[in-house]
């Protein structure tokens, strides 16, 4: 492999990683530690990669944040889902819209809708809203998580408490047909528990995928959550769970053409 060749594979590998060691390197690309470190301080001198002991990573404004690569993640499921989720908004109502990524999507639906309230503890849902329509947008305050891009302490659940929206979006990193709706973060999952009996319905955004992880951390049941809106049909047991507990399935609608 030519220097030019190696070089852009470096950068592939921390794009991917954001850093790597330099003995990691030199294996990866069957070249000595003194080749790669001859090519890390070549990228280093025009501002692509910064050394640190041992290894190399990327200056903080091309490092990518968690929350933006989930963004990504099922994307086009996400979206059906959120136009799907999003028709369950009338003009008029308000909604709080939780940080899930799915949860930002819907947002994203929701500019053709008038008049609605929007609150929502996600810096980013909140900056996408803000000025679109005539909505009005509250953001709870609180300590900011930085993975999540959102608040989900004490400060945050006294102020979104105060709303009695007509819909909550949840979005949810887990489905199981024993366990209900699940999460792995603590805080955020004490946080959407703390407004389960605020809002007049609970809407649950999430993809298939959702139904084969174990989440570590308990939501909801299954009586809890009004609405279940997914790519695709889940598996019977999480079907009859669903029944059990009065939860509505709702199928966007790539998985209804789809049959």
């Amino acid at each position: 492999m030519i220097q030019a060749d190696r070089i852009s594979a470096i950068l592939a590998a921390l794009d991917e990683r954001g850093s790597c060691s330099i003995s990691e390197l030199a294996l990866r690309f069957d070249v000595s530690e003194e080749t790669i470190r001859r090519d890390v301080r070549q990228l280093e001198a025009n501002g692509s990669v910064i050394k640190v002991h041992g290894g190399v990573t990327l200056p903080a404004p091309r490092l990518e944040a968690p929350y933006r690569k989930r963004l990504r993640e099922q994307l086009e499921a996400k979206r059906s889902i959120a136009r799907h989720a999003a028709g369950l908004v009338q003009d008029g109502m308000t909604v709080f819209i939780d940080s899930g990524t799915t949860s930002f999507w819907v947002a994203q639906e929701l500019g053709h809708r008038k008049g609605l309230t929007l609150v929502t503890n996600s810096v980013e849902v909140a900056a996408d809203l803000l000025g679109r329509s005539d909505h009005r947008v509250f953001l709870a305050g609180g300590m900011l998580n930085a993975d999540y891009r959102a608040a989900f302490d004490a400060d945050a659940v006294r102020m979104v408490r105060g709303f009695l929206p007509d819909i909550a979006i949840f979005s949810m990193g887990a489905i199981d047909a024993h366990h209900g709706f699940l999460d792995f973060d603590p805080d955020e999952a004490a946080f959407k528990r703390a407004l389960l009996d605020r809002a007049r319905r609970i809407v649950v955004v999430a993809d298939h995928a959702k139904f084969s992880r174990v989440g570590t951390v308990h939501v909801a049941d299954f009586g809890q959550i009004h609405d279940l809106v997914t790519d695709l049909p889940p598996p019977p047991p999480l079907i009859d769970a669903a029944r059990g507990g009065g939860t509505a399935i709702h199928l966007s609608e790539p998985a209804l053409q789809g049959g």
